[in-house]
């Protein structure tokens, strides 16, 4: 009873970190239009910007692969949190966008070794557990997002300025990360595994990473159109809502991912996403009014929702990389799908119109059913 009591504590401390990644990018991402205007950046010039942090995380995954193989995953994720705290007060006080722009790479290129420390460490605390808990890890990274936008929207009503919102998240912050910090998981860097083979992709791994990049698209996408859609499509002046909607049902389905998984198993629930992901698009699409959007949006966040931890947990299994390698190279996966899922909604909706484009989604979703069935076919997994 004692050693299981001890890692429930572990895994508590775990998660203050799955917050604080959350709470960071979520203050971050939404102070942008305050950014823009108090830089005068035009559109062009935000959207080269914004283009610098998928830059800054794909530079840190060949470190983030060495780093985990050589440390304890806790000493990364305290220093690479400290890094993104830091940044982000640079963030906050940038004279121009020169300076902004170091400042946001550095902060994408911290924030991704943070990103695949925390969720080696919840692999490797998995192991120790009989019962799945990767999907609780995420639901916190989302409620950590909507806190930080939450802490916006109050910091907003009070006319209160960016640089003491962000010198108040950094503070918080590092109180919590500090604290936490002594209750990680210790001892847990992988003694195999942890070398990239270059060659032939290693099939188990590829497949995790497809799966990882097409909810890379449905998510990334999502983030980045629900509100247009709700705008030019459904005409809502609150064009928030459907933003919102999707990421509070991805928070409460990812709280409750680890009970399903454990009632219908990791098969059943890729298609059990892939159906939710399906019916919200069609919903959406077919019935453009506020009510049917906020319902098909709130079932394509419950689709999405445990597609990353359930994928991810599965890492772990692979008998040719380690955990901290496995996530290392999946996570390539999903920032591609990151970087190509909201432009190709772009691009589709100039040819034919945003309505169509989101079909885009449900395809995206219908690919989870081929290529888990071609993963759970593997004889040796």
């Amino acid at each position: 009873m004692r050693i299981y009591d001890e890692l429930e504590r572990k895994k508590l401390f775990l998660k203050s970190f799955f917050f604080l990644s959350g709470l960071l990018f979520a203050s971050w991402a939404s102070r942008i239009p305050t950014i823009k205007s108090t830089l005068f950046l035009n559109d062009a010039e935000l959207g080269t910007l914004l283009f610098i942090l998928p830059i800054g995380s794909l530079m840190g995954l060949p470190f983030s692969g060495f780093l985990v193989s050589k440390f304890n995953t806790r000493k990364l994720i305290l220093l690479s949190v400290f890094i993104q705290i830091i940044t982000l007060i640079c963030i906050g006080i940038a004279p121009n966008i020169y300076t902004l722009a170091t400042a946001l790479f550095l902060f994408a290129f911290a924030m991704r070794i943070s990103n695949i420390a925390i969720n080696t460490q919840s692999v490797n605390l998995q192991k120790l557990f009989d019962k799945p808990i990767i999907g609780g890890f995420h639901g916190i990274w989302s409620l950590g997002g909507i806190f930080g936008a939450g802490f916006t929207s109050l910091f907003l009503i009070f006319d209160v300025g960016i640089e003491f919102h962000f010198l108040s998240v950094s503070f918080i912050s590092i109180l919590i990360a500090f604290f936490s910090y002594p209750k990680l998981l210790k001892g847990d860097k992988g003694d195999k595994g942890n070398k990239l083979i270059f060659g032939k992709p290693d099939p188990f791994i590829m497949r995790l990473g497809l799966l990882t990049f097409f909810a890379a698209i449905c998510e990334g996408g999502m983030f980045d159109w629900s509100g247009i859609y709700f705008k030019e499509i459904l005409k809502t002046p609150v064009f928030t809502y459907g933003y919102f909607t999707f990421l509070v049902f991805m928070a409460i389905f990812r709280f409750a991912s680890d009970f399903i998984v454990s009632k219908i198993g990791i098969a059943k629930n890729y298609i059990l996403s892939t159906l939710l992901i399906i019916t919200g698009i069609t919903i959406s699409i077919s019935l453009p009014y506020f009510w049917f959007g906020i319902i098909g949006f709130a079932l394509v966040g419950m689709g999405t929702a445990s597609i990353f931890p359930m994928t991810l947990s599965m890492a772990g299994k692979s008998t040719k990389y380690s955990a901290g390698m496995g996530i290392s190279i999946i996570s390539t996966y999903s920032i591609l799908g990151m970087l190509l899922g909201p432009p190709l909604i772009g691009y589709l909706s100039h040819i034919f119109n945003l309505k169509l484009a989101f079909i885009l989604f449900a395809i995206s979703g219908a690919m989870f059913i081929p290529i888990s069935k071609s993963l759970f076919k593997l004889e040796k997994y």
